[in-house]
């Protein structure tokens, strides 16, 4: 192996100079230049170059492109660090394994409960939602349809009041759709070109060409930073997990982008969904010699248990923090098969509560007409 590594080099150098190396080099994806750093020592200099991976992150997140994004990643430790953590996608390896009956499931009431409240409180006593930065990207066939970055959690407050207790969300956009001038030109994110042209509603019902289009080519990054810790990782699943056509209405289309994160300890969860929700909405008008235009009226992110139970803002803020430590993986196909086998387990999940629910009510009933028996009876 080592002798077949040193010829490689000599024929390298022979053949390439630094320059022209550097030159081929600045053309490849990340992954490629990883895998030819490996191949040979030749290689290790220049992938460890950071102009490189600038170009690189620039290409896969646009807004990197930004001074303000630019001085955050240094401040991190370079493009080469941000893209080894934000290009794998977070991937859970464990089995999904619920118990019905001892789910550790909590309905919304448990979420006000003072003891969790004050165990929590003191779990998150080294972290605050100042910590956290947001770094967004949505991208289209390759070009930026618009990208934030948000400092701190919105709406956080106080982390005793109203944040602690009530269902998290981090809202990136929201924007009124009826409102054509202000999403052509007043910096919303705005999908047009390319687009197949939409003749009718009932045709898109029956074919979903503009559905497909938008499916096959949109993109979303929401990258959290701890500036405490310098970590950092990529939530979103950069491609659709899943989606919804025509609703609420016909013009409106919905796309979740999301990752299986790993629960704190002291949650009693195993597991925990992030969704990340982009919604969409058709705005051209519909005539063959228009082109289709999408307005992005919403893009933001939650946390849900295996129930579907929204988690809190205190209980958020242990995943993100346990979240930034997990296992990633650059396969970002198998990243899309634990996603998918965590919903069929979630769908077999509610199926068997349902189940066991039904049981339980049957019991009821059978146990209330005995009793009204037992009743006639005596009385009668």
């Amino acid at each position: 192996m080592e002798a077949g590594e040193r010829r490689l080099e000599d024929i390298g150098k022979e053949m390439l100079n630094m320059d022209v190396l550097y030159e081929i080099l600045c053309k490849v994806n990340g992954v490629t230049l990883c895998a030819m750093a490996c191949s040979a020592r030749v290689f290790i200099p220049i992938s460890q170059n950071e102009q490189i991976w600038e170009r690189i992150c620039m290409l896969r997140w646009p807004s990197t492109r930004q001074q303000e994004i630019k001085s955050i990643i240094r401040s991190l430790g370079g493009f080469r660090k941000f893209y080894a953590q934000c290009f794998p996608l977070i991937i859970n390896k464990q089995p999904f394994i619920f118990d019905v009956d001892n789910s550790g499931l909590k309905d919304a009431e448990d979420w006000f409960d003072e003891d969790e409240g004050d165990y929590l409180l003191e779990e998150l006593s080294d972290t605050s939602p100042d910590d956290f930065i947001s770094i967004i990207d949505v991208v289209f066939r390759g070009n930026s349809i618009g990208h934030k970055v948000l400092h701190g959690i919105p709406g956080s407050g106080d982390l005793h009041g109203w944040f602690s207790n009530c269902p998290f969300r981090i809202d990136s956009l929201n924007c009124n759709p009826n409102d054509r001038r202000e999403g052509e030109g007043g910096g919303f994110m705005l999908i047009h070109e390319g687009l197949p042209t939409v003749v009718s509603i009932e045709k898109e019902r029956k074919d979903g060409r503009l559905w497909r289009a938008v499916w096959d080519e949109i993109r979303v990054s929401w990258i959290i930073i701890n500036r405490k810790t310098n970590e950092m990782a990529n939530l979103a699943s950069w491609r659709p997990m899943s989606g919804q056509r025509h609703w609420p209405s016909d013009e409106h289309f919905v796309f979740c982008f999301g990752s299986i994160l790993p629960a704190h300890q002291s949650l009693m969860r195993e597991v925990v969904r992030c969704n990340v929700v982009l919604k969409c909405k058709l705005l051209s008008d519909i005539r063959e010699e228009e082109s289709s235009s999408f307005l992005v009226t919403e893009l933001s992110m939650q946390f849900e248990d295996m129930a579907g139970a929204h988690l809190n803002g205190r209980q958020s803020l242990l995943v993100l923090k346990e979240a930034l430590n997990s296992k990633k993986s650059m396969d970002h196909e198998k990243v899309l098969n634990s996603y998918t086998d965590y919903i069929r387990a979630q769908s077999e999940f509610k199926e068997e509560k349902l189940r066991s629910q039904g049981r339980v009510d049957t019991m009821c009933i059978m146990c209330g007409i005995v009793s009204l028996v037992f009743l006639c009876y005596y009385w009668f």
